[in-house]
Formats: C-alpha cells, structure tokens, sequence
C-alpha cells in the first residue's frame, strides 16, 4: 500500500491500540445480520400513502410489535400503540384531548416501547443505535435498552420510567423512541423511480426523504420530465404543467414549489374564454387545499399549456431526425381547415376544433402570448429555490440504475431486440446500449442540469424530452407515446402503446441472467423495475421469470388502483428473506391497516452484513488497517501519543 496513505490513515488511529480497537469494531460489525432494505416504486405524489409505509416500516413495526407484545397486550392496544409508534405528535395530541393520558398510561406506554424498541434494535450495535435516537434522549434510551443480565430489569426499568415521569419529560420521550423506532426499522431504502406526478405532493415526499439517512433513487420517465423542466427545457416545463392541471395538482406547483401560474391563468382565461375546453377537464383525485381553481378555469389552462407543449414537441422533432420521430409530430400534420389528420392511411376528425393560437400555414410557431407565457413559466422553473434543491437530491442521490447486494434496481427497461440482443441507439455519432446506454444517459442528464460541458448543452437539454417520451429511451420503453391520439382523437386503436420487447423477453429466466451478467453480477441476483403497473386483478404476478425478476409497480398512485386493484407493493430484503408487502389504499386517519406480507424467497443462511457490499467495504477497511498495524510493529510509521 502506497506509504502516503498509510500516514494519512495514521492520523485518525494514531496507535496499534487505536488500530487495533477498530479491527476489531469492524469485525464484529461485520458478523451482525444484515440490514432491512426496502424497495419503492411508482410513487407519484401519493405523499400520505407513502409516508405511512414509511413510519410503519410497511408492517414490519407492527409485525415486530405483535411479536414481542402479542403474549400480554390485546390486539385492540396493539393497534393503539403502533398508531402511536407512526404518528406520536398527533396522536399524543389527540389523547391529551380526550384525556386518555395519566401516569399509569405513561408507565405502561414506557415500557411496552422500550420492548418494541429492543426488538427492533437487536441487530444493530449500540453505537448505531445511538446514532438514531435524537440526542437529547440517547443517554436514557441506551440504559433502558443495554440493561445486563446481572441487573434486576423489571425493577431497573421501574427506576428509571419513575425519574422520566418525575422530571416532566414523558411526553417528549415517549416522542423521542418513537421516532427511534421508526428510523430502525427503515434502514436502506431504494426508490425505483416516478416520485413525480397525479399525486397531490411530491414535494412533502422530498422533503421526507432528504430527513433519511440512507436512500438511492433510480430515476423514472417522470423525475427525467421534471429535471428536464428545471434545467430550462420549455417543452418539458408545458408537460409537467399538463400533468399538473390534469390530475388537478395545483397545490404542488404554487404551494409546493411556489411557482407563477397567473401568468397561464390570465392568458387561459383571455384566449379561450368563449371555449368550454369539455376536453380538459381535471380528473380530480384529490383536492387542493391551498389553492383551489374553478374546474372550469383549470379546463382553459389545460389546453392552452397542451396546445403549447404540442407545438414545443415538435419543434424538438424536427430538431432532432436522427431520433426517427417524424411521423410523431402530429400537430405539424394536423389540417386545420377542416379539423383533421392522416394516420396509417386514414383520416380522422379532431374531437376539438377551436385553435385560436394557431397559424395553420406555420402550425407549431408560438403565439407572441405564447411565448411571453413561456418565458415566464420557464424562469419560474428555474428560479424556484425549493424545486431545485429537490432536483439536485434527485441527482445526487439518484441515476439511471443502481447495483446494490447483487440485484439490479431501474426504473424502466432495458431496450431490447426482438431476438434478445440489447438495441443500440446513436448518441452524438457514438451507438450505445445496454449499461454503455444507461451511463451516458446519467452523464447527459447532469450536464443538462449543472452545465459542466457547453459543447453538448443544447443537445443534452433537448435529450431529456427524448427520455421521457422516446421508443428507446429505457426510461419510457413503448414505441410511442400517444398522448396526442388520447386527447383529439376518439379511436381507441390509436390510444395503443406498445412496450419494447424488453418486458416480454424479461420474463424468461436465461434473459434475465445474461442481463445480470451484462452488469457485473451473479446469475444469482434480482432485477428489480417499476414503471408498468402490475394487474394483480387480473391474475398477474409481480414476480417474474422464477424469482429473478421483480415488477413492484403496484399502484400507490390512485390513478392506477383501479388497474391493479391493490394500492403499492413494498419489496422487503432482510437477513432471512424476500418479501413483497402488498398494500391496501390508504384512508387519513386510519393507521392499522397493515399490508399483506408474503414470503417470496427464503435465504438459505442468515445473511449476514460480511455477505453484503458493506461487508466487502469493511473488509477493505480491515485489511487497510492490518497493513497500518504492521507498520506500527516494524517501525515504518511510528505511534503518536
């Protein structure tokens, strides 16, 4: 090892006990059972479902709890108290206003967490546990939850309760293990992707996850859309407006992020307002609560922004002819004389014939109206300070895909072939496919956004639009994206998309493997996507091609339940096993009802933290050290009091 390193790592273990000690620390971590990953996807705003899967570790709390519990405590206070366990400040709230809590209710609350805390906490070393509790408490909870075997527990744990009571801080630490418990029990966590869209608020989402200690995220079509839209790129910003007046999200876009919708609201009302705009009315699956908007007003500033990003798009399509998107520029083909267009031969009526915007001899120019809203909404974007500090999480805890104790986790497909072989797509003069596609498509994604290279800025702007609606974007993977055909046209052949061979190849085991291999990995390991939700209704399963394929897009978001008929699929990977939590549509207010948890795979050892990725970084660390102490031993680097 290189001597200077060796010196530097002397500064922090400045002598063979120091070295010492942490050889051993490290080894001792490393026979501890691995940690619980969990594995979301498709979230799409759905705030208040995701983060109760969030504090109830999606059943694991509740399962632990009735583990510990169930001998001696009722169902009926079971259920009080993992309410509790997910939503201490409200719910200790709620019962000081029903005056439910006096001393005896504080001891016995005490006591029954410091089990389910103990429980929770068995896996992990002091330290960590240390690390989670707020500091304020770490003192107390790691005497009640270290108590030796020569002590007396019951009446040790009936000292201390008593002090916590007679100090005034029940309440406050009642609060405090709670929480502890929580961020236990949810240690790693993996997005796969669309944490944006038809949700209410994926900002309160954001939020959440920036409090984590431990999350990655595999970028979706939906988060590209939206760091599209932040790097500047105005087609981009006129979609995930659409998707915003579509699903009614006014919320997310002026109190979430606080961006200027008068200026669309002023030109919407003003352009068409003589137009009933029937087409675009919100499908409303929540409601706004800061900032309500007549439907009738919304319905105007939907088509206006879907006229506008229709002439974007193809402005970007003719741009771009290397990305053989001609025959998708369907506004460009529009005739409006007469209110129609040519497809496959054949020519269908628009549903809509009121275009006041629109030179039919130069049909995809904007407005002067137009672009000054443009303008205005782009700015907006870039401007707005609590978007952008959730654009770059997303960047920088966040890629194309990730590997992670041997599975594969991406959000969408791989592009394939129809006999297997990865499809190759041309890049500035360059083919890529397969991981090469994935990681040039991670570099272009951040230039789009940090600028680090202005000799392929343009380009990698305009890209971003690509990855959210191109046939061999792995982001999106179907041949088309007919969002044209849904909105004008009535002929429901039209609305067909059809996916990449990907999805049908994925499900045969020998595809899977050569996938795994092609990234670096065991035959052994699991592919993980989202982006399709899976009809559990229908009889379809999300576990695909013998157990090496996992399609966890379960529906969390409303718009997809009645598709799925269930509401979000958590995938669980602990240190005995896989399991799939399937979850029932959540309901405000109504915090017990526990997924459906089934056992997909059963480890044939207890995994251990040495069999993980951390195990092999510790490892390293292990082997770093011994060299360090044997230069203690023969004198090259000398100890320092």
């Amino acid at each position: 090892m290189d001597n200077r390193y060796l010196q530097l790592l002397a500064r922090e273990f400045p002598t063979i006990n120091s070295a010492a000690s942490e050889i051993i620390n490290l080894s001792a971590i490393r026979s501890l059972p691995k940690s619980t990953e969990y594995f979301f996807s498709d979230i799409h705003g759905e705030h208040e479902a995701f983060i109760h899967m969030l504090r109830s570790a999606s059943g694991v709390i509740r399962k632990k709890l009735d583990d510990r519990l169930s001998s001696t405590v009722s169902e009926e206070e079971r259920e009080k108290l993992s309410a509790l366990i997910y939503y201490p400040e409200s719910e200790m709230k709620r019962l000081k206003s029903e005056n439910v809590i006096d001393e005896k209710w504080l001891k016995t609350t005490i006591y029954r967490l410091v089990l389910v805390c103990e429980r929770v906490s068995s896996k992990y070393t002091r330290s960590r546990v240390r690390k989670r509790a707020p500091k304020d408490m770490v003192y107390i909870l790691d005497e009640l939850l270290n108590v030796t075997d020569d002590i007396n527990k019951e009446l040790y744990y009936d000292e201390i309760i008593n002090t916590i009571l007679g100090t005034g801080i029940a309440e406050r630490f009642i609060i405090s293990i709670c929480k502890t418990i929580q961020s236990l029990a949810l240690d790693t966590l993996h997005i796969i992707g669309d944490i944006f869209d038809r949700g209410p608020r994926a900002d309160i989402i954001f939020d959440e996850l920036e409090a984590l200690h431990d999350v990655d995220i595999q970028w979706g079509n939906h988060d590209i859309s939206w760091i599209g839209a932040a790097s500047g790129n105005p087609a981009l910003v006129a979609n995930v407006i659409r998707i915003a007046m579509r699903y009614n999200s006014f919320d997310l876009l002026e109190d979430g992020y606080g961006l200027n919708l008068r200026a669309l609201a002023v030109f919407a009302s003003e352009v068409y307002k003589n137009d009933d705009c029937a087409l675009f009315y919100p499908n409303t699956l929540d409601d706004n609560i800061y900032d309500a908007v007549d439907n009738r007003l919304a319905a105007k500033m939907h088509k206006a922004i879907t006229v506008i990003q229709l002439k974007l798009e193809g402005k970007l399509i003719d741009a771009h002819p290397e990305w053989n998107m001609s025959e998708r520029n369907l506004f460009k083909k529009v005739d409006f004389d007469n209110f129609t267009i040519e497809e496959n031969g054949k020519v269908y009526p628009l549903k809509d014939r009121n275009f006041p915007t629109v030179d039919k001899n130069n049909p995809l120019e904007l407005s002067d109206g137009e672009k000054e809203l443009m303008n205005v909404l782009t700015n907006s974007f870039k401007h707005s300070e609590k978007l952008n500090r959730h654009i770059r999480f997303l960047l920088s805890h966040g890629s194309m895909y990730k590997i992670f104790n041997g599975n594969l986790m991406f959000h969408g497909c791989i592009p394939m072939k129809e006999n297997g072989e990865f499809a190759e797509m041309n890049i500035l003069g360059r083919k890529y496919g397969g991981q090469a596609l994935f990681d040039i498509i991670d570099k272009i994604v951040n230039n789009a956004y940090y600028e680090y290279d202005k000799k392929t800025l343009d380009f990698d702007k305009d890209f971003i639009w690509y990855l959210w609606c191109g046939e061999n974007s792995p982001l999106y993977g179907k041949d088309r994206m007919a969002f044209f055909e849904r909105t004008f046209l009535d002929d429901k052949e039209l609305h067909k998309e059809t996916h990449n061979p990907y999805y049908r190849l994925s499900e045969n085991i020998k595809i899977c493997e050569i996938i795994l291999r092609h990234f670096g990995l065991s035959e052994h390991g699991h592919i993980i996507n989202g982006h399709v939700p899976v009809k559990i209704k229908d009889g379809e399963s999300p576990v695909k091609a013998g157990g090496k394929l996992f399609v966890i897009d379960g529906g969390i978001s409303k718009a997809y339940q009645p598709t799925t008929g269930i509401a979000g699929y958590t995938l669980i990977y602990d240190s005995h096993s896989l399991s799939l939590a399937e979850h029932k549509p959540f309901v405000t207010g109504q915090y017990n009802s526990s997924p459906t948890v089934r056992v997909v795979e059963n480890m044939k050892e207890r995994v251990n933290i040495a069999d993980t990725d951390k195990g092999i970084e510790l490892l390293s660390q292990i082997n770093d050290l011994r060299e360090l102490l044997e230069a203690y031993k023969n004198g090259t680097i000398k100890e320092r009091a």
